[in-house]
């Protein structure tokens, strides 16, 4: 039997942030976080097969990471993004924020390579929010969130689309890959 609660949003963003893989329901982050078993079907059958937390790939990238906020560094976003967090965020301008942080948050040190992604006139990524409003009108950056970067945020959807493919493709995801993250808009 499933029940609805209403929870606020920081206890929204801690359970979202321990997510493991697209599809995980809160219950089953909440259960593994919990240490208590999963849950069973009529049949006695567990309802979802949870994996059991991997070490991260390198275990000394503390320097990336801000304190309190989960190493993800080594795993894809496919690995930590949900269709509930997406679906969590009332904007396109919040999504956007939302996909680049959790990019950043697995890509930490490689992130840098998004700072030379720009348009014909103007710079797209920078490490400061004057950084970005010397380089055009109206450009309205905001900070990613949990990163040490801003981008801006006034381009119409079809330019964030791209934007966030350049950045996948930057990161090393395939075309293919880069194609599914820029559909999560």
């Amino acid at each position: 039997m499933t029940k609805r609660i209403d929870i606020d949003d920081e206890l929204y963003r801690f359970i979202a942030s321990h997510t493991q893989h697209i599809g995980e329901s809160a219950s089953a982050i909440l259960r593994r976080l919990l240490n208590l078993p999963a849950a069973e079907q009529a049949t006695g059958q567990p309802v979802l097969a949870m994996p059991e937390a991997e070490p991260s790939a390198n275990p000394s990238n503390d320097d990336s990471a801000t304190a309190g906020q989960q190493d993800l560094t080594g795993r894809t976003v496919f690995d930590v993004m949900t269709r509930a967090d997406l679906a969590g965020q009332r904007s396109i301008v919040a999504r956007f924020l939302y996909i680049l942080s959790m990019l950043y948050k697995c890509h930490a040190k490689n992130f840098d390579a998004v700072l030379q992604i720009s348009g014909r006139d103007r710079q797209y990524f920078a490490t400061s929010e004057a950084e970005l409003e010397a380089t055009g009108t109206s450009t309205n950056p905001k900070q990613i969130p949990d990163a040490p970067y801003f981008v801006v945020t006034n381009n119409n959807t079809t330019r964030k689309k791209s934007m966030l493919t350049q950045v996948a493709m930057e990161l090393g995801y395939s075309q293919e890959q880069a194609e599914k993250i820029r559909d999560f808009l």
